[in-house]
């Protein structure tokens, strides 16, 4: 008798990660990529003035630049990040929405989304093919002291992805998906401490 495969949680992190590092997504016009890869980290014409978005989910940031060729985000950068940066940016974040069960007021909500240098944003996750899926991804915006970390701090290298989202695209499109999902890294659901889940509105 077959083992029915486990629901996945509504909010669940997953990325591809290790004991010390996991990986995330970010898709920029050919000038800041360039620098980026040069650097091994993220230099002008990056603005740390502005927040920036990083994604565990390959899939899901297929489909917000279009596999990497929507304008201005035509090279798609896999970003490795220390696993201590991100859980100090997770503690400090807010949802980027108000949400009734898990916050006492809207008026406490708009206080922490004022303090905080760091929301999250959870969409509906996408298949290879990129249907809408039921549970979601999440997006980590980081703004202030949280970019400055980032960029100074916790990554530990940045590679150029886009020929693999070309590639899979390719493969989607051929109607070979499958293909495709033995190209993508493996994301597994990121161990979270509990407190970390409820800052985060993870789980359900």
């Amino acid at each position: 008798m077959k083992r029915r495969p486990a629901l996945i949680p509504l909010r669940q992190i997953r990325a591809d990660h290790d004991a010390e590092t996991l990986t995330v997504y970010q898709a920029y016009p050919p000038d800041i990529a360039e620098a980026a890869l040069a650097a091994g980290t993220f230099v002008a014409p990056f603005k740390r003035e502005r927040m920036t978005w990083i994604k565990p989910s390959f899939r899901w940031m297929m489909y917000r630049s279009g596999w990497g060729r929507k304008a201005g985000q035509e090279r798609v950068l896999a970003v490795r990040i220390s696993r201590t940066g991100f859980e100090w940016a997770l503690a400090r974040a807010c949802l980027s929405h108000y949400d009734r069960e898990r916050h006492a007021s809207a008026a406490e909500w708009k206080a922490l989304l004022r303090e905080s240098p760091v929301r999250i944003q959870w969409d509906p996750e996408r298949s290879t093919r990129q249907q809408e899926l039921p549970h979601r991804a999440v997006q980590i915006g980081l703004s202030g002291d949280a970019v400055r970390r980032y960029v100074d701090e916790w990554i530990t290298g940045v590679t150029d992805v886009t020929a693999l989202a070309h590639e899979t695209h390719a493969l989607v499109r051929a109607g070979r998906a499958a293909d495709a999902d033995a190209l993508i890294p493996a994301e597994t659901p990121y161990p979270l401490a509990e407190a970390l889940r409820a800052r985060i509105g993870a789980g359900g």
